[in-house]
């Protein structure tokens, strides 16, 4: 796995960053089956702050809030058919919830990214190309952020 390792020292920095990967992910990824990001770190830690960043740089207009309680909300990529989940797994107790929420059906639809916070919960049963990222409080403001990516896509 290659990784990556990132400082901001605010939560517009940890948006940005979620932006720009965001571009990245837009200009490069030709997807056959779904993208999975797999979000850990602790409670506070800046994944729903990373994901507004994502959401923006996806071209997505709503208000990105932590999916705590619905656990999963869904937005269309415009101008494309594409869509971006957010599940939020904090509330889950194992991973036959989060499969009985349709994720199997997401993991193989073309076209589509799915952001999942508190991933370590449902690990088991992501894909083997699921970029990890990890957050780090180090302080109120600054954040150590880490990304691992699969080897080769897989």
């Amino acid at each position: 796995m290659k990784k990556i390792a990132y400082l901001t020292r605010n939560p517009n920095q940890t948006r940005k960053l979620g932006e720009i990967l965001a571009k990245e992910i837009l200009k490069t990824a030709v997807l056959k089956k779904a993208l999975v990001l797999g979000l850990e770190g602790d409670l506070g830690g800046g994944k729903t702050t990373f994901l507004q960043g994502l959401a923006r740089g996806l071209g997505i207009k709503e208000k990105i809030l932590s999916p705590t309680f619905v656990i999963m909300r869904r937005f269309q990529i415009k101008p494309t058919s594409s869509s971006f989940y957010h599940m939020d797994c904090y509330r889950l107790q194992n991973e036959k919830e989060a499969l009985r929420l349709g994720l199997k059906k997401i993991f193989f639809s073309s076209r589509s990214i799915l952001a999942v916070e508190w991933a370590e919960r449902i690990k088991k049963i992501l894909p083997g190309n699921t970029i990890f990222i990890k957050f780090y409080f180090i302080d109120k403001n600054k954040r150590k952020i880490t990304i691992k990516f699969p080897r080769n896509g897989k």
